[in-house]
């Protein structure tokens, strides 16, 4: 015979009954604000609501009726395909030993990179602004690259089908390529891991050994860079007043240059236009 269950205490019912009110009436809030929303939204005064509804019922038709098309339901097949896909090929990977060493390694680069990331946030601030201003002032030349690009891609589609062509013609003589290497490579594994090890630890002691001395010649350098620093703010201030004098002759030489590019052009378009009427120059004489 099963024993009586207890009764809860007054307290826990207590305690049950006024946590299931406030959540009842954070509910009621909730509701009641999301009511004075939609009388918000679609306050029919002024005739907004019926025309809001109208914009929703045509916006959710046209969107119906574009789900509907053959390209929409392409895309979600591929949609769910992929979804399919990384369902069935990347939990295996999450759960396998190789990516052990992987989750290390994340894990290691993200405890070290932090410190790096806050150190060069403000250069990375003012880069990112720099950047901005760099796009906003070659956005002019974005069309003409992105029509240079189109038009490459366009001359080397044919190259790219008759490559492709070449290697699916040529799939057994790939298969065989790799079963030969396969087969050639295998008895040179153990001996290839041998190697590795070897090579590991002279890297590793070669490492060791010249960490020290690389560290002595940094630490030179830097004392160097300190005392040569009055040395090197004078050859910038001299190189920047040096091109400051010289402007002048560079501005001049390429608005000579300009003009010369320009004159070869009208000379060269009228000698490729030779059927292009000549003009008739009378002259008058007096009696």
């Amino acid at each position: 015979m099963s024993p009586i269950p207890t009764l809860p205490r007054w307290h826990d019912v207590v305690r049950l009954a006024r946590g299931t009110t406030d959540v009842a009436g954070q509910l009621l809030d909730t509701a009641g604000n999301i009511s004075r929303i939609a009388v918000n939204t679609l306050d029919p005064r002024d005739g907004s609501g019926a025309e809001a509804l109208r914009m929703l019922r045509r916006t959710t038709a046209e969107l119906a009726d574009a789900s509907g098309s053959p390209q929409a339901q392409e895309a979600f097949y591929r949609i769910v395909d992929t979804l399919a896909r990384l369902g069935t090929t990347g939990a295996p990977l999450a759960v396998h030993p190789v990516s052990e060493p992987a989750q290390a390694l994340l894990a290691a680069l993200g405890e070290g990179l932090l410190p790096v990331l806050d150190a060069v946030e403000p250069a990375m601030e003012e880069v990112a602004a720099v950047v901005g201003e760099l796009m906003e002032a070659t956005a002019p030349l974005l069309p003409a690259a992105a029509g240079l690009a189109a038009g490459t891609l366009l001359a080397l589609t044919p190259l790219v089908r008759a490559a492709a062509e070449v290697l699916r013609d040529s799939a057994p003589e790939l298969t065989r390529i790799a079963d030969a290497l396969t087969t050639a490579s295998a008895p040179l594994l153990p001996l290839q891991e041998d190697l590795t090890e070897r090579a590991a630890a002279t890297a590793a002691t070669l490492v060791r050994a010249a960490l020290p001395p690389l560290a002595d010649l940094m630490e030179a350098a830097a004392t160097t860079t300190r005392a040569a620093h009055p040395v090197l703010l004078a050859g910038e201030e001299l190189l920047v007043t040096g091109l400051e004098q010289i402007q002048p002759l560079l501005l001049a030489a390429a608005a000579r240059a300009g003009r010369v590019t320009r004159a070869t052009a009208v000379r060269v378009s009228a000698a490729m236009s030779p059927a292009a009427e000549r003009a008739v120059v009378v002259t008058v004489t007096p009696a």
